[in-house]
Formats: C-alpha cells, sequence, structure tokens
C-alpha cells in the first residue's frame, strides 16, 4: 500500500475552519486527520505546512509504517524541533490520518492497535456556553440550562471581557488584554465563577480556564478566592511556556493546576513533569503531535501521578481522534467537549460523535480507524489543496 495524494481542507462554518488532511492510498483506502487550529489564526498556514509535509515525506511511502514517518518529519524538517503550533498540527493531522488508513485497512478502531479499551465510554464537560455572557447572572442562567441539558461538569471563562464587543458575530470570546486584573475586574471574576457554583449546585463539577492572562501574583491572589468554590480544576493559570511560574502557582494555591493545549510534544511536557508543575496535563492530539505522541505524553504523566484531560476545540474528526485514545490511557480523567456548535459544524462527516453524548458520556466509537468518514459534498467547496504524485 502506498500513498497517492492527499487532498487539505480549510472549512468556513459558524466562526470556525476546521483545517483537514485526506490521505489516500492505491488500494482505495482513506484517512482523515485534523490539525487543532480551528480557531485563533493559523489555518492557511497549517495547511501549507500539511501540504509541505505531504510532498516532502507523505506522497509514495507506505502509510503502515507511522513511527517511522513521524520521525522523519520530526526530524528532517529542521523546524520541528523547538517548533511550535504550525509545525506539529501539520504533523498531527497526518498522523491521525494514518492511524485512519491502518484501522481501516485492518477492520478494527485504533484504540485496538493501541493496547485495547480500558472503557467503553468517557465523561465529558461541556464548554462554548459562556462566550456570550457578561453579567454573574447571564453566567448562572446559561449554566443552569447546560446542567438541564444533562452535563454533570462545565467550564467557564471569569476573565472574558464584560463588556459584548469583546465577542466578534461568531460567537468567538475575545479575553481581556490585560496582564494584571483591578480589585472591580476581579471581583467580578469571583462573581461569575460564584454564580455559577450557586446556580449548579455541589454535584456539578465546575472548571475554570484564565488562558494564562495574568500576571503570577494576580493570578495567585484570584485562584485563593476560588479554593472555597470547590473548583475542579483551574487551567492554563500563567504563560503556557513559563513552567517555573506554573509551578509558584501550584504552591500556592490550593487547587488542582491543569495545562497542556499550547505544549507541543512529549518533550515540551518534559520540564512541568519533572518540576511536578501541574496536577493535570492536557495535550492535544490534534497539535501535540498526534495519537501516539500524545499516548507518550500521557505514559510519562502516569509515571509521575498526573491525570490526562486532552484538549480538544475543533471538528468532529478531532473529536473521533481523541476518542480512540480516550478509551486506552488509564489515567483518563474527563474529556472537554463543544456541545453547542451550530448545526453544520456536525455535518462534515457522517458519524459526529457529539451527537452521542448522553448524561454527560459519550461512547468510544467502535468503528474501524477512527470511526468517521468525510461527507463528500459538505467538506468539497472547502478544498484548499491537492497533492498527487507525479
Amino acid at each position: 500500500m502506498k500513498v497517492t495524494e492527499v487532498k487539505i481542507y480549510i472549512v468556513r462554518v459558524g466562526g470556525r475552519h476546521p483545517v483537514l488532511a485526506e490521505v489516500a492510498t492505491d488500494e482505495g483506502v482513506s484517512g482523515v486527520g485534523e490539525a487543532a487550529l480551528a480557531y485563533g489564526t493559523g489555518a492557511t498556514a497549517a495547511a501549507g505546512m500539511i501540504r509541505d509535509l505531504a510532498e516532502e515525506f507523505l506522497l509514495g511511502a507506505d502509510p503502515f509504517r507511522i513511527e517511522a514517518l513521524w520521525s522523519e518529519m520530526y526530524d528532517h524538517t529542521f523546524w520541528a524541533k523547538g517548533g511550535g503550533p504550525i509545525v506539529f498540527a501539520g504533523i498531527s493531522a497526518i498522523e491521525q490520518a494514518l492511524w485512519d488508513i491502518k484501522g481501516k485497512a485492518l477492520g478494527v478502531p485504533v484504540y485496538e492497535m493501541l493496547g485495547g479499551r480500558c472503557r467503553e465510554e468517557v465523561r465529558v464537560y461541556a464548554n462554548g456556553w459562556s462566550f456570550r455572557c457578561a453579567t454573574p447572572e447571564d453566567y448562572a442562567r446559561e449554566a443552569e440550562r447546560v446542567v438541564t441539558d444533562g452535563y454533570t461538569a462545565l467550564k467557564l471563562y471569569p476573565l472574558s471581557s464584560p463588556v459584548s464587543a469583546s465577542i466578534d458575530p461568531h460567537g468567538v470570546i475575545r479575553h481581556v488584554a490585560r496582564r494584571s486584573i483591578d480589585r472591580e475586574f476581579e471581583d467580578l471574576a469571583v462573581a461569575r465563577v460564584s454564580a455559577v457554583r450557586a446556580a449548579v449546585g455541589p454535584k456539578v463539577d465546575v472548571l475554570v480556564d484564565v488562558s494564562g492572562e495574568l500576571t503570577t501574583d494576580a493570578i495567585i491572589r484570584l485562584g485563593r478566592r476560588l479554593e472555597e468554590l470547590d473548583i475542579f480544576f483551574l487551567e492554563e493559570p500563567v504563560d503556557p511556556f513559563d513552567v517555573e511560574a506554573l509551578k509558584k502557582v501550584s504552591e500556592h494555591v490550593n487547587l488542582p493546576i491543569a495545562t497542556g493545549e499550547r505544549i507541543y510534544t512529549r518533550y515540551g511536557f518534559r520540564r512541568i513533569l519533572e518540576l511536578r508543575a501541574a496536577d493535570i496535563l492536557q495535550p492535544d492530539i490534534g497539535n501535540t503531535g498526534g495519537i501516539m505522541e500524545t499516548k507518550k505524553i500521557a505514559a510519562m504523566a502516569e509515571t509521575y501521578s498526573m491525570r490526562v484531560q486532552p484538549h480538544l476545540c475543533a471538528s468532529p474528526v478531532l473529536t473521533a481522534a481523541t476518542l480512540q485514545l480516550d478509551a486506552c490511557i488509564p489515567n483518563f480523567l474527563i474529556q472537554e467537549i463543544y456541545p453547542y456548535r451550530v448545526p453544520e459544524h456536525y455535518e462534515i462527516v457522517d458519524h459526529p460523535p457529539e451527537r452521542d453524548i448522553r448524561n454527560s458520556y459519550l461512547p468510544i466509537p467502535d468503528r474501524p480507524g477512527l470511526g468517521v468518514e468525510l461527507v463528500a459534498e459538505r467538506v468539497r467547496p472547502f478544498l484548499w489543496a491537492q497533492c498527487t504524485r507525479a
């Protein structure tokens, strides 16, 4: 079996732009993967990286040699060593597609090739519900709706700007651009979290994400005020590359600390583990190097008695890939999910996993490969590039 073609899509739907790679072979088996840059900036750059990697390393290669191809891309792109989201998002999308091909060719889900399932379903928490909230009352009302929908865990962003101008027409959150907050805004942040806790009661888990936007002293002060609200975890309290600051926060705030969505490969996580600077790691399969790389990160975390909550903010393609990993890592904690996207977001694949959520649990798909196929008529208008063998 040889790779004969790679199609790259930049899908524009609901204010998001998932970057998808569809890899075809000479035996009629194809696979799909996603670069986890569906929000923010970088979609075109990631698509270009997939194209460059495909033309340099993938076309004509044996798709079953996943580890060898990953090592080739890592060792010989030059920019991968020490690289950031663009390089590794491209590698991640290709790597997922290769696992999808292999699973389909062998007639098994990807998790069967990674040690088999540890669980048949995963607990999920709802994200994205608070993006248009401003007042504590807004947060409380929307949190109640999420719980009514059956979720037993939810995440909010208490530092989002209190003015509506911070939210674009598609509902994409724009955080406050301030490294330090005054007492008034700190009080508002605490009031938002307090309102959510009061609205959902003590049995629902509340997660707080501050996106690394504050100085160390400010987040320690805020974190200490949140301790009495029984927070499930405090996410990305500092700049993700300032591991020493992360360690300081974890030592001064009595809350579980989570981080990792902007850390790349096992090498990027090593210092966090060595310093025990966090309690929960959040690697993203779509930008940290792919399925196997994330499994290796989870195994490293296991040796430090840490749990893993894979980051996920992309299309159903990446949801399907992430669930394959969730199935087979012993130290899995909970899975992030965005259940309130526009309907078109879920229509790019034939079996969007998100539609199977019941009572805050999501079953692991048992179809071959990742368990999803692109719906051709939905993605065709978004074809960005097509690479074929000369």
